[in-house]
């Protein structure tokens, strides 16, 4: 497929005269622009929740969920794979990232590395794909050699694919088990996906990862039960969230959460059903760590 025909890189009509924009003409016409993304995500719903599915089935079975992508593709699925665990209170090898260029990429580019195929089957091989795992893979033209070659050796290996496009009918999509392609239109700045794409691709990622832990019972209602409350601001939030569940005031959900060792989902449950730490927790096991199952609700 040559470049010059996917819509992520023709001209854009409506921003055409950028440079002699005033800088609200400028933030204007993105502003316009960008309000198309939600709509060209609207039409592709069935296939992320498809997804949604898929990543919730695979966790279940004890797998991990594994970005793949270079530049922003893979700058967004890096950004994803460091913030879910926290989040949901999950250990951080659950969700992994390959990038072309590795670490170093997140901060500097290394856009020779996105051609080199060789490369993206040998990252992806480190982190030994199997059945119960997920790679996503992430990429605007839905052409970039690396990420296509991380996901075929991905999915030799009997891993679950799935590919996040922003072009219709990419060859990054045809290599995967469920595709989620996205037309958002040319760019602002033509050829520039940090802009709409990106931002198509960090949505689409926000729905993936955390529909999947809502089906998965890592949150209670839409609230964030598992987070670890290692800072003021995620104390303060936990407190909250044990205030809201249980019906307590401030001075019991503190004196909860410091019986419970810091553990939110301990100090619920202690607080919602009166038992002490240790029956709290033998319950929070056996329902496996899940807030919902371990009430009983």
């Amino acid at each position: 497929m040559q470049l010059k025909t996917l819509n992520t890189e023709k001209r854009n009509r409506a921003s055409s005269g950028l440079d002699a924009m005033s800088a609200l003409q400028i933030a204007t016409t993105m502003n316009r622009e960008d309000a198309a993304v939600p709509r060209a995500i609207k039409k592709a719903l069935p296939q992320i929740a498809a997804g949604i599915n898929l990543i919730a089935r695979q966790l279940s079975r004890g797998g991990r969920l594994i970005y793949v992508g270079t530049g922003t593709s893979g700058r967004i699925g890096a950004l994803d794979a460091a913030e879910v665990p926290p989040t949901f209170g999950l250990p951080a090898e659950t969700v992994q990232f390959v990038m072309a260029g590795g670490e170093p990429a997140l901060a500097r580019a290394a856009e020779a590395n996105e051609d080199d195929a060789r490369l993206g089957r040998r990252d992806m091989a480190v982190k030994k794909p199997g059945r119960k795992d997920v790679v996503i893979g992430l990429a605007a033209s839905g052409r970039t050699p690396y990420t296509i070659a991380a996901l075929q050796f991905a999915r030799r290996k009997g891993t679950a694919t799935i590919a996040v496009v922003c072009n219709l009918g990419s060859e990054l999509a045809r290599h995967a088990q469920l595709a989620i392609e996205v037309d958002v239109g040319p760019e602002v700045l033509a050829g520039s996906t940090r802009l709409k794409s990106g931002t198509a691709q960090k949505l689409i990622c926000n729905m993936l990862s955390t529909g999947a832990m809502a089906r998965l019972g890592y949150v209670y209602d839409n609230l964030m039960v598992n987070l670890r409350p290692k800072n003021t601001k995620l104390f303060e939030r936990g407190i909250s969230i044990i205030q809201n569940i249980a019906g307590v005031n401030r001075t019991d959900a503190v004196h909860a959460l410091e019986l419970a060792e810091g553990q939110v989902p301990l100090a619920i449950l202690m607080l919602k059903t009166s038992v002490a730490p240790q029956e709290a927790e033998r319950r929070l096991r056996r329902a496996g760590g899940i807030v919902r199952k371990a009430l009983g609700d």
